[in-house]
């Protein structure tokens, strides 16, 4: 359903320092950020609605508003290890493929290496007899007498949950679930993960792992939704998933693996849809950078939404469908310290919401970023939106902080440190957003920077000109960026299955990829129609390789499917293997790995507001100065100018600072600045601006 100007829709997304609060009310947008309470993240969540409401003129709403949710609550799980006591149920011989896992080496010349620990612990993984072949027979029937044993003792053990992997359920799956329904009857309060359902695909290891990730996360994720659908006032309530779509409480509950990227999944959505209007068009060619208070969050759009199959948290291959995002440890509240070697470093580390910054004023005393940016007169002290703690920022607990450090660097004085912060911290940066485009045949001079999160718009400027860039789109909201994009989410659902034969074959029995894909099909409609989602726009891809590869490419499909339009994706696909990878082989035999099916309930876009016209005078009034150090030899003394008074038409030179109640902008020195209809800010060299205007 989509918001219309009598709906109240809320988009909530969770960050590491603050909750950002969207409201679609009569017809208006407002904006609001509460102080993230990491201890139980439902905290800042009712808090934040109840203030919102009280700083609404009309207040709540007769009708209670829908409710779409950004939450960190499973990836925190997962990286922090504090999920659920889960036991794994294996095949006889494979209850250890979690703990073996591939040969992959992070560091490929590093002699000694860390694997991940293992989400499930050796003494809570066991094995039954059964047996499915390659060709989904039943090779050896499932012990079910040793399942009847095996249910007692989990129960003496108090597990919490049970991940069930079986070899080749995918083709299979009648052992998984008979085994599930045996354990159910010893543990009714546990819920039971089956591979044949979280990811019914090969690759024994990312399977196993998917699942098990998913069965360690079911019982907090589960909790915590359960929660707030009981504390919290609401006419739908639903929860972004990693793949950039929608899903309900109960879906959500049940597959907590989809929502492992939540909130930044919401913040390629919203930029996306926001650079197709002022770009105007339908696949604008942008790099996202979402820097929050943790970290920073770098994605490429091409040709659409990038998505990927398979993602590494926390060291472990989940392989569930997800916005293809390449996050770094540079956020506001990256701790600055002195390593043994004695080099300074910018994070990983956060101080997040507690203490944070010690400009917070919290009890933190290592410096952050944040410190760096405040000492350096980038951010105003007064511009902190941290909800029922509103206070102004400290500039001399950052400066204190920050000398501290600089006593164990040579007594370096605070501007230089904190310029050196600084750079570091763009140099990591910088360096995610060439992961993400030049280490895969793009260039970053093709695209426009879109940044966003409430630090991203202070870096935009240095990291532009580092990658060559020439023009950055900073959005209207760019600090609440994630949460708008959380309401124009679709309702989405996808469901997989494995196919694994030569494509010849699959063409010459068409028939049975089409009872496939009309299973699938089905599938994901049921899900949809328990949303409420009566008739979804449907989409469907074949995963394909060359015999013998190790991995494939995903390729649309045409729908209805027939032997012609897989014939058409058989030839496409060698078209998006020569772009991908610079080659392709039209003689070598293909093979289909897996189908997929994904349903949308479409949405309506936000009725964006579009200027008519440009303003009558095209310089606007600075609302004050402030004096902001870019070398460390003396601050230069620049305009400042409030977002809310920028209208379309408006333009001014750099250097200047741009402060609004969600973030603050940069624009360095030899940029210049314009309002666009969209109230957006195109950030462009000056040189650029003057080559246009002649």
């Amino acid at each position: 359903m989509a918001p219309s100007s009598a709906d109240s829709w809320i988009g909530i997304d969770v960050g590491g320092t603050f909750t950002d609060f969207v409201l679609w009310q009569d017809g208006r947008l407002r904006v609001f950020k509460e102080a993230t309470t990491p201890e139980d993240q439902s905290v800042a969540f009712r808090q934040g609605l109840e203030r919102i409401w009280a700083l609404t003129p009309t207040g709540a709403p007769a009708a209670p508003p829908a409710i779409v949710h950004g939450t960190t609550v499973a990836t925190n799980a997962l990286l922090e290890r504090k999920g659920a006591k889960t036991a794994l149920i294996a095949t006889q011989g494979f209850r250890d493929v979690i703990q073996i896992g591939r040969q992959n080496r992070p560091r490929l010349y590093r002699l000694s290496q860390d694997k991940p620990r293992p989400l499930i612990p050796d003494a809570l993984r066991f094995e039954v007899r059964e047996r499915i072949n390659a060709r989904g027979e039943v090779a050896q029937p499932l012990d079910e007498p040793a399942l009847h044993a095996l249910g007692p003792r989990l129960a003496a053990l108090a597990v919490e949950s049970v991940c069930i992997a079986f070899l080749f359920s995918f083709l299979y799956p009648d052992h998984e679930r008979r085994a599930a329904d045996i354990l159910r009857a010893y543990l009714p309060q546990a819920p039971i993960s089956l591979s044949c359902e979280v990811r019914p695909e090969y690759r024994e290891y990312e399977r196993t792992v998917t699942t098990a990730t998913n069965a360690f996360l079911q019982p907090v994720v589960g909790g915590y939704l359960q929660r707030l659908e009981a504390s919290v006032p609401h006419r739908s309530f639903r929860v972004m998933q990693s793949s950039g779509g929608a899903m309900g409480l109960a879906t959500a509950s049940r597959l907590p693996v989809h929502l492992l990227v939540s909130g930044p999944a919401g913040g390629v959505t919203a930029a996306h849809a926001l650079a197709q209007r002022a770009l105007e068009t339908a696949t604008p060619a942008i790099m996202t950078l979402d820097m929050g208070g943790t970290s920073t969050d770098t994605a490429l759009c091409h040709e659409g939404i990038p998505m990927a199959s398979e993602r590494d948290v926390g060291g472990l291959p989940v392989r569930v469908p997800m916005v293809d995002i390449h996050t770094v440890g540079a956020g506001g509240g990256s701790l600055a310290y002195v390593d043994a070697n004695g080099a300074l470093r910018v994070g990983p580390q956060s101080a997040g919401a507690r203490p944070g910054p010690a400009c917070y004023d919290q009890g933190g005393q290592c410096p952050t970023l944040t410190d760096a940016l405040l000492a350096l007169g980038r951010m105003r002290a007064d511009q902190f939106p941290a909800g029922r703690a509103a206070r102004a920022l400290r500039p001399s607990l950052a400066r204190a902080a920050l000398a501290q450090l600089g006593a164990a660097l040579a007594h370096a004085p605070v501007p230089a440190i904190a310029l050196a912060i600084v750079e570091i911290a763009n140099a990591a940066m910088e360096r995610a957003l060439r992961l993400v485009s030049v280490e895969r045949g793009h260039n970053p001079r093709d695209f426009t920077l879109v940044p966003f999160g409430g630090a991203g718009p202070l870096h935009a400027c240095a990291l532009a000109e580092a990658l060559g860039m020439r023009r950055i789109l900073v959005p209207a909201q760019p600090g609440v960026l994630s949460a708008l994009g959380l309401l124009l989410a679709d309702v989405q659902h996808s469901a997989s299955r494995a196919l694994l034969v030569p494509a010849r074959q699959a063409c010459r029995d068409i028939e049975t990829v089409t009872e496939l894909a009309a299973e699938l099909t089905q599938a994901v409609r049921r899900v949809l129609e328990a949303e409420a989602v009566a008739d979804p726009a449907l989409s469907m891809w074949a995963d394909m390789r060359y015999a013998g590869q190790s991995y494939e490419l995903s390729v649309p499909l045409a729908q209805p499917l027939s032997r012609a339009t897989l014939d058409a994706a058989l030839a496409r696909f060698h078209d998006l293997h020569r772009r991908r990878f610079g080659y392709a082989d039209a003689a070598l035999d293909l093979e289909l790995v897996a189908l997929r099916v994904q349903g949308r309930g479409k949405t309506q876009a936000l009725p964006w507001p579009r200027a008519a016209s440009p303003a009558a005078r095209a310089a606007p009034r600075a609302d004050g100065q402030a004096a902001v150090w870019f070398d460390a030899d003396a601050p230069v003394t620049l305009p400042c100018f409030d977002r809310q008074r920028l209208v379309y038409g408006h333009r001014f030179p750099g250097p200047a600072l741009v402060f609004q109640y969600d973030s603050t902008v940069l624009v360095h020195p030899r940029w210049h600045a314009t309002v666009d209809p969209w109230s957006n800010l195109i950030l462009e060299p000056a040189d650029s601006v003057a080559a246009g205007g002649a």
